[in-house]
């Protein structure tokens, strides 16, 4: 799998969020015949709505790397790395591989305690343990409504009856058409079908420690051929895999960067054209490799996700298990309870998720793996109307427990005061999940009356234990803490590791305030497909990805302290004007439908309090120090030596100026961690310039231009401690909040 990490960027379409009929979905009106050229594929719809009711997927790494059942599915590379713990094991098990090489677990060959070794599953009519037709069940009883193999990995074995590649699994190893197999048992369940390929690592630092073959076959399974021939492989076993399976989803691992543009093209170009002729709506996924393209296809994360809405609509692959995306021995697993709470956030941020499983070599699904699915299921059974079919609302909830962030990042079980949102796509239902039963009341802070009027709330229900069954509840109350709720009971009236609260409006649901950047509408009065906007610029293609259609922004709202600047031309060109409040009738001010492309931006005019989310403490000047005093942090009081202005350049940076003496926020060129952060007269140098990027529930790293470095609360420190400097990472230590004053 790709070990590289995914920061999800300042600006642009990866920080916005989505919450229109639209969803993000791709550009509409995709050509008849599409062209080997990033202007026709990113044509292509990238989302097709049956992908986004879907919400849920299963795939696994199986294949010669499992029968070892050691280390993880990078054996094949790793026993060849001197010194590592696989090529110990494999001298140990084995023999040497200049003896004893990966091939053989191929082709078969005796261990050194004399048993034969070899990938050969056998199907439970022969008298085997692998059975396709009971995998697909599982899937279907996890609840997934997409499902399929890896059908390569990096190890350059092809699990299909490949007549490009000779080390294929018809030809060798079990002798069985194993991708056929799954494609028909996977579809006879009615679920679609992914096929994973992770191919293009394969030549491109796989088996960077293999010795050179002399042999063309061991040439071609070890990446040797050559640039020219290798390309030329990675695009034939692609064409094979779709026109033998025609996979719903081609779903991709990471190295696409390193596969020839024009291979990638043609790549894409025919799966969408085969998938025209066969009247069906496809995704291809990606990780990199698109150039800055990209928008005709899905955007995957590895192991993560983003710390808030994201569009347009992502992707994201998990493991059911932290140390091996293959069967080891010994291997551990994640709790039902981490990853069906880990697949509720990312739905409610505008994503899917396909998990990862682990078969052993001979084809049975180890019963803790069946387990952690079937509680998945469990749960999708009773409350799936929560999640099949429905799309991210304006917030995606609220609670203590933050999620995603990025790639890498450990699934996270939630607990009672944690909230996921998502909505019915009329958009007149609104599902409150709650990660815990929370006793005999509720209180939903973000439906507080400050940012929502509840007055078209029909109706409050608690999903029952049983599927499409209710239980009614007392009609809520809301004040400025929130939406209160009254509960059934204060302990649990059934088991389940997520309850539902079901609310109906006589419409649809009412406009949210936003607490960081802008709710921005198709129709006014707050109405039609909308997008909700953290800091950042958008071009018009850009507000098309997060769900707005073209020049059609009628009425917006903004977070307190934020402007819209919105430009009659794309890329920022023409007419501009400027927003400084909530409108909700752009026809008044003659803007309506005029807005091609449009700025999120702090308010010039408004001053901030600071505070870092780790300590709690607000940004201070210390107020009238000289030039070059350190930045402070201290306890909110309301001094102006802890209020500042956030002032946009005009380059996507911001100077951050106090309010007692002037002076801005300066970086000092000082590059190494834990450099002290200081202030100084503005003299526009890149050392007082900062970008400042949204990092999901209105939280920012303030990154200076010079110095690379974000602005570092230093952890749980006391007040009057200095402001460093640190490298981005997830600490909260680097994450600030603005409020207004």
């Amino acid at each position: 799998m790709n070990r590289r990490r995914f920061l999800t960027a300042a600006t642009g379409v990866v920080a916005a969020a989505v919450a229109g009929s639209a969803l993000g979905a791709g550009t509409a009106g995709a050509a008849t015949a599409y062209t080997p050229s990033w202007g026709s594929v990113d044509q292509h719809p990238a989302a097709p709505e049956w992908f986004r009711d879907a919400k849920f997927g299963i795939y696994h790494h199986w294949g010669a790397f499992s029968v070892p059942a050691y280390d993880n599915e990078w054996y094949p590379r790793n026993m060849y790395v001197g010194g590592s713990n696989a090529n110990k094991h494999h001298v140990a098990t084995f023999g040497d591989p200049s003896a004893w090489p990966f091939q053989n677990f191929i082709n078969g060959a005796n261990d050194l305690n004399g048993s034969f070794t070899k990938f050969m599953p056998k199907l439970k009519s022969a008298g085997g343990n692998f059975d396709p037709d009971e995998w697909a069940q599982l899937f279907a009883d996890a609840g997934a409504r997409f499902a399929g193999p890896v059908a390569e990995h990096h190890d350059g074995f092809s699990m299909w009856n490949s007549a490009a590649n000779e080390w294929n699994s018809a030809a060798k190893g079990p002798q069985l058409n194993l991708l056929k197999l799954f494609a028909d048992a996977i579809r006879a369940k009615g679920l679609k079908l992914l096929v994973a390929m992770h191919h293009a690592y394969n030549f491109n630092g796989y088996y960077d420690h293999v010795p050179t073959q002399s042999d063309p076959s061991l040439k071609k399974l070890y990446g040797q051929l050559g640039r020219t021939a290798e390309n030329q492989l990675w695009y034939d076993k692609l064409k094979e895999v779709i026109d033998l399976a025609q996979p719903d989803i081609l779903w991709q691992d990471f190295k696409l960067d390193a596969i020839d543009e024009a291979q990638r093209l043609n790549f894409l170009s025919y799966y969408y054209n085969q998938a025209d002729s066969w009247g069906r709506e496809v995704v291809a996924t990606y990780k990199d490799g698109f150039d800055g393209h990209g928008q005709g296809e899905v955007f995957d994360f590895e192991r993560g996700g983003p710390a808030d809405i994201t569009a347009p609509y992502w992707l994201t692959d998990d493991s059911i298990s932290s140390s091996s995306w293959c069967y080891t021995a010994g291997i551990g697993y994640y709790s039902t309870q981490q990853l069906l709470h880990s697949l509720i956030d990312r739905v409610s941020k505008n994503g899917n998720m396909v998990l990862n499983i682990a078969p052993m070599a001979d084809g049975t699904i180890p019963q803790a793996q069946k387990d952690v699915l079937l509680g998945i299921g469990d749960h999708l059974r009773r409350f799936g109307e929560s999640i099949y079919s429905t799309r991210a609302w304006t917030a995606y909830g609220e609670g203590p427990t933050k999620m995603g962030g990025g790639s890498f990042t450990t699934p996270k079980a939630g607990n009672a005061q944690d909230i996921r949102f998502t909505r019915n796509k009329a958009g007149t239902v609104l599902y409150a999940t709650v990660l815990g039963w929370p006793g005999s009341g509720l209180t939903i802070s973000t439906l507080n009356s400050a940012r929502i009027n509840v007055g078209s709330l029909t109706s409050a229900q608690l999903l029952d234990s049983t599927a499409g069954s209710y239980v009614n509840l007392p009609a809520p109350t809301q004040d400025s803490a929130g939406l209160h709720l009254t509960l059934p009971s204060s302990s649990a009236p059934f088991s389940a590791l997520a309850y539902v609260v079901k609310l109906s409006f006589s419409g649809r649901i009412p406009p949210l305030q936003p607490l960081a950047g802008a709710v921005v509408h198709q129709d006014v009065q707050y109405s039609g497909g909308s997008a909700v906007l953290s800091l950042g610029n958008y071009t018009a293609d850009q507000l098309v990805r997060a769900g707005l259609s073209s020049l059609s922004l009628s009425s917006l709202r903004l977070a307190p302290g934020y402007q819209i600047v919105g430009y009659s031309g794309d890329n920022f060109t023409g007419t501009a004007w400027t927003f400084t409040a909530d409108n909700p009738d752009l026809r008044v001010t003659g803007n309506n439908d005029a807005v091609a492309s449009l700025k999120v931006q702090f308010n010039p005019g408004t001053w901030f309090r600071l505070t870092n989310v780790t300590d709690g403490l607000v940004l201070d000047s210390g107020g009238g120090v000289p030039s070059g005093a350190d930045l402070k942090q201290w306890t909110w009081n309301g001094s102006n030596n802890l209020q500042w202005q956030a002032v946009e350049l005009g380059n996507g940076y911001y100077k951050l100026v106090n309010r007692t003496n002037g002076t801005v926020a300066d970086g000092w060129g000082a590059t190494a961690n834990g450099s002290v952060a200081q202030q100084a007269a503005w003299n526009g140098g890149t050392n007082q310039q900062w970008q400042i990027t949204h990092r999901g529930d209105g939280r920012y790293w303030i990154t200076n231009r010079t110095t690379g470095l974000a602005l570092d609360g230093g952890g749980d420190v006391a007040s009057g401690s200095v402001t460093k400097q640190w490298a981005v990472n997830g600490s909260t230590n680097l994450q600030w909040t603005f409020t207004a004053v």
